[in-house]
Parts: C-alpha cells; structure tokens; sequence
C-alpha cells in the first residue's frame, strides 16, 4: 500500500522502550523509519535500539536540562511521539504535591519542551509528525488520576494548537488516548489491586483490555503520508469503553 513507507525518516519516541513505547519503537521501524529510543533507563532504551537498529538515547523528561542536552544533539527529526507519561494513583484530596509537580514536568513540560525544540525544524524542512498520548482518563476522568489527568489533558490544547500553528510548515498533530491498556503501569496498579484486570475487561465491549501493539498501529498509521490530511484529532483506542 503506497503512502507507508517511512524509509528516510527520523522518530523520536519518548519512553520508547516501555509497553507502548516499544511496540510504537517495533511499528515505526518495520515502516522504514530510525528509530530514537529516547527512555529514562539506558539499559533498556539500549536493548530496544539494538533490537530494531535505532538509536539509544537517555533523557530524564523531568530535568529540562536533560531535554536540552537530548535536542542539542539528536540532529534532524521528523516524527515526534510524546509517549512517555507518570501516573501515580491517589485519591485528590489525599495527594501529595510533589507528585503534581513531577507528572506536569514529565506529562506535559516535557513535550511542550521537546516540541519547542524539533518542531522549528520540521517546519523548515516542511514534513512533520507530531503524535501525543493522552489518556482516555484524561477525557473522562478516572478514579485515584485527578493530579494525572490534568497533567494529560493539557495535552489536548497544545496539540490541537499546534496543529493550527503548524499546519503551513507541513506538520500534523493529532493525540491518541489509549483507554485500558496492559503495560508496566497498569501492572504495577493491579498488584494492588488483584481484581482489577478482570473487572476492566467486563466494562469494555470488546471484553479484554488493549494491548501495546493496538496503540502502536493507529500511532505508526499517523505518522504515515497516508495521514497527511489527518492532523488536531483525537483518537481514543479503548476497545470501546470510550465512545464519541
């Protein structure tokens, strides 16, 4: 099918080389594209990179000087995935400031940084892919996720505002909610909780939870030229637990 091969391009992917983050990393690279495997773990980020014949690269996404030293010297890039995201679950009320802090720095500054960065370029060069994970939390609320989910709504202004600014350069922006998804984070929930898989799979129509591999298609899928005409949308990929 014409229109899928990212041969020639450059794509960032932010914590590349967790659940999503690796099977976005695995999609964009059997499209063509050079992967940059951009993580908080080096060793994993190295062993993702070695696997798909992309780049390693360590970025702390809550150390704007980290950010800095990262942009300074990736070079050229042409798709941006902001996928990196913290979520710590405790009810509002009962919720410890510093946990704010370090959500909005890694949810939202951090792409707002990154996008300052390597969006001037891609505008230049006049092709670019900007795609941002939100939550379907963040669009709908979700218990114990207050502080999480406003740190990932914010996601939704700035992508759809830069889908306007961007728009001439030959950029699109779009953002993708994944509803209930089976990852590190999720697990690391559900130790707590021992019923919580099963019961999130009865809420959702297509009776399971999503896996890494059905938030990576519709992400590579954007980043494509066959979604060049796609660009401010938000798309939730939740089994449809999350209709519009």
């Amino acid at each position: 099918m014409d229109g899928l091969d990212l041969t020639g391009r450059t794509a960032v992917v932010t914590g590349g080389a967790g659940g999503i983050g690796r099977a976005v990393c695995a999609d964009l690279a059997s499209l063509g594209a050079h992967v940059v495997v951009a993580d908080l773990d080096a060793d994993a980020a190295g062993e993702t990179a070695k696997a798909l014949g992309g780049t390693a690269a360590h970025v702390d996404l809550a150390d704007p000087a980290s950010i800095d030293a990262f942009t300074g010297a990736v070079g050229p890039v042409d798709i941006l995935v902001h996928n990196a995201g913290v979520s710590i679950v405790e009810p509002f009320t009962d919720s410890d400031p510093a946990h704010w802090d370090l959500m909005w720095k890694v949810n939202l500054r951090a792409p707002m940084q990154l996008t300052r960065a390597l969006l001037p370029g891609m505008s230049a060069r006049g092709h670019g892919r900007l795609v941002f994970v939100s939550s379907d939390g963040a669009r709908a609320g979700s218990g114990g996720e207050g502080a999480y989910a406003a740190t990932k709504s914010g996601l939704f202004g700035l992508a759809k505002t830069l889908a306007r600014e961007a728009a001439r350069g030959g950029v699109t922006s779009n953002i993708v909610c994944p509803g209930p998804t089976d990852t590190p984070m999720v697990r690391k929930v559900a130790e707590q909780h021992p019923d919580l898989l099963d019961k999130l799979a009865r809420q959702i129509p297509l009776r399971r939870i999503g896996r890494p591999s059905d938030i990576a298609g519709i992400i590579a899928f954007l980043c494509t030229d066959r979604a060049a005409y796609i660009t401010g949308q938000t798309i939730s990929v939740s089994g449809g637990i999350t209709m519009q």
